[in-house]
């Protein structure tokens, strides 16, 4: 079956689809300065690999999520976006038990606890990096939230690396649980703050529809990439927490038909979502700002399809080998 076509044609969004003009030049700046500058010791002896990093083109992905963000707070959102990137990867294929110590030096980095000199995980001076671009635009109130999110993301992770160790399916209510923490989009919806300027109180964040709107996001994002990464999932063998072959295990049908499942699992969610948006309580004061956030959440739904397929690391098979990856983190 034609997955691409599929999610051309059936995966539909009734929502804005922008992107920030400011994209070509973090893109530049994503792979001179970071890939073959600042983090060039990572990969130094394989240009091969940095150039499917560069051809990810993540500093295009972020612009289609965060469209209106100015140059300078547009900077931090693309460096997180390479981070995701570097770190899934470099812990794709590592055992349970070593995401603890890395998820727990990163969210100490991120709210400042300890230096990157201090911490023993390549990736620490991306993170210190990051947490110093963020204060200038968010208080630490807010980067500790965009932490705890992080934090999710690793939890995520880590239960992916157990199934896939162990060669189990999880359930698809499971899978679905576990892949909302580990698409890492928690992070990313965290620094709508940076873009529009406006930091909202916790109570907004601690709403339970704001909560539920931010969840379904994740869902949403999550069902599209399972269709778009089945294949690159079959080769790496991390089918065990890919929805849509768990769907394939459980129901015991045809890939096509988990597909459809999948779809028809999204569609769900996409009605809820449109609903709850045109449904918000009354939040006061801060109304006009959280309809704008929501407005920005929906445009990251229609911004992935837009720019993902149109990816060469799912389209074109451009995606690191695992083996290589295994051998790099252990010579760092």
């Amino acid at each position: 079956m034609n997955t691409l076509e599929l999610l051309n044609t059936q995966f539909k969004y009734p929502f804005p689809t922008l992107k920030n003009p400011n994209a070509d030049h973090l893109q530049e700046i994503t792979e001179n300065q970071w890939i073959d500058g600042e983090y060039l010791w990572l990969y130094e002896n394989n240009p091969d690999l940095r150039k499917k990093y560069k051809k990810t083109k993540t500093a295009h992905i972020a612009a289609q999520w965060f469209p209106t963000a100015p140059v300078e707070r547009f900077k931090p959102i693309c460096r997180l976006m390479l981070w995701t990137l570097y770190n899934d990867d470099l812990y794709e294929e590592s055992e349970p038990n070593d995401i603890e110590n890395v998820r727990a030096q990163s969210i100490a980095i991120l709210n400042g606890k300890i230096s990157a000199a201090e911490s023993t995980i390549p990736l620490g001076s991306m993170l210190i990096s990051l947490r110093q671009e963020l204060l200038q635009f968010i208080p630490e109130e807010s980067i500790f939230r965009f932490s705890q999110m992080i934090n999710r993301y690793f939890t995520g992770l880590e239960t992916e690396l157990k199934y896939k160790k162990n060669k189990m399916f999880p359930t698809i209510t499971e899978c679905i649980a576990l892949r909302e923490d580990s698409i890492c989009l928690y992070p990313f919806l965290q620094l709508t703050e940076v873009e529009t300027g406006v930091v909202l109180p916790p109570e907004i964040h601690e709403h339970p529809v704001i909560r539920r709107l931010q969840a379904l996001a994740c869902h949403l994002v999550t069902y599209f990439n399972e269709v778009q990464s089945v294949v690159k999932d079959e080769a790496t063998g991390s089918i065990y927490y890919n929805i849509v072959k768990v769907i394939q295990n459980e129901q015991q049908i045809s890939l096509e038909e988990a597909c459809l499942e999948d779809l028809r699992l999204h569609n769900e969610d996409l009605k809820e979502f449109i609903q709850l948006q045109a449904s918000l309580p009354d939040f006061g004061i801060w109304q006009d700002a959280v309809v704008n956030w929501v407005h920005y959440m929906s445009m990251v739904l229609s911004g992935w399809k837009n720019i993902s397929t149109k990816l060469a690391r799912y389209n074109a098979m451009e995606f690191p080998q695992a083996k290589e990856l295994k051998e790099r983190l252990n010579q760092i």
